[in-house]
């Protein structure tokens, strides 16, 4: 009996699986665009963190791409000017570690001793400058711990031009724009990509060999689209699998539900989960309905 109905499960499952993947191919045409280089970043995604955008701009008298994207969020390439500045900055902050050239090599070190910068793109290097991760309080330690920034934001987007004037890469320094975002979206994909490490409420929690996933909870906006979009420490980088819109909807979750909670239902009790919750409110009602009756035994005698 099993063998004789085997044909017919597999043909049912192809079937019922063949209008999926035609309809994967035919959005994958609509939503590809060739890519623009062969680059660590790139993807060939529409509209996903690289100048395969819906708007590039460029500089008329040399070519060079300044900013690119949507709707959703615009890319900046840190402009030519601050590359002397950021040259200097870099330095008297980072080159002890990452070398003079940013290439991990630092002077009189070996190969790999620390991390190579070049090639990542000027978003990366603005988000460990920005969030105060770099420059790094311990450099021995196994993950840089986000603290209060060292630099301003206008000198971490100058040493981001300058390293990413010695191999131009992607993605460039967002802004996102959140009018028109959708939140609940923003939610089912943050449950799907974002949650298992740092928690539905985002408070972070640990990973394996001393390393955690951080909090969101005070993280601006465009800290974490260079986030998502880069993949810091051991963070997934997320290019070509959500786009400029999707990664707009998440922020906006992030920064509204998960960063200023509404607790409709009453105290949050710092968003630990319904476990904590239900036991609170076990301890305390039981707690309550057991003083009450050690009361009410006490005056009847």
């Amino acid at each position: 009996m099993r063998l004789r109905h085997a044909p017919l499960l597999l043909i049912a499952v192809t079937l019922s699986m063949a209008p999926l993947s035609i309809f994967a191919v035919a959005a994958d045409a609509k939503t590809s665009h060739s890519a623009t280089a062969n680059l660590p970043y790139q993807t060939s995604r529409w509209n996903a963190g690289t100048p395969n955008s819906s708007t590039v701009v460029k500089d008329p008298s040399t070519g060079a791409i300044t900013s690119y994207g949507d709707g959703a969020i615009t890319y900046q390439v840190p402009s030519s000017t601050l590359i002397a500045l950021g040259q200097s900055l870099y330095l008297q902050n980072c080159a002890s570690c990452h070398g003079t050239q940013a290439d991990g090599v630092p002077a009189g070190g070996t190969s790999g001793a620390y991390p190579n910068l070049r090639g990542l793109g000027a978003a990366t290097i603005d988000f460990w400058v920005e969030s105060g991760r770099m420059p790094a309080a311990n450099p021995r330690a196994v993950q840089a711990m986000r603290g209060q920034p060292r630099l301003t934001a206008a000198q971490a987007v100058a040493i981001s031009a300058w390293v990413n004037s010695l191999d131009p890469s992607y993605p460039a320094i967002p802004s996102v724009h959140l009018q028109g975002a959708n939140v609940s979206n923003g939610a089912a994909l943050f449950a799907l990509n974002c949650a298992a490490c740092h928690t539905i409420e985002g408070a972070g929690d640990a990973l394996a060999f001393s390393t955690y996933a951080p909090s969101l909870h005070h993280v601006p906006a465009n800290q974490i689209v260079e986030a998502i979009r880069t993949g810091p420490g051991n963070m997934p980088r997320f290019t070509g699998n959500l786009s400029d819109y999707q990664v707009r909807d998440i922020v906006a979750y992030v920064t509204s539900e998960i960063q200023h909670p509404r607790n409709v239902g009453g105290l949050g009790l710092g968003g630990l989960g319904p476990v904590a919750e239900g036991f609170v409110g076990l301890l305390i009602g039981v707690g309550l309905l057991a003083m009450i009756g050690y009361w009410v035994g006490e005056r009847d005698e």
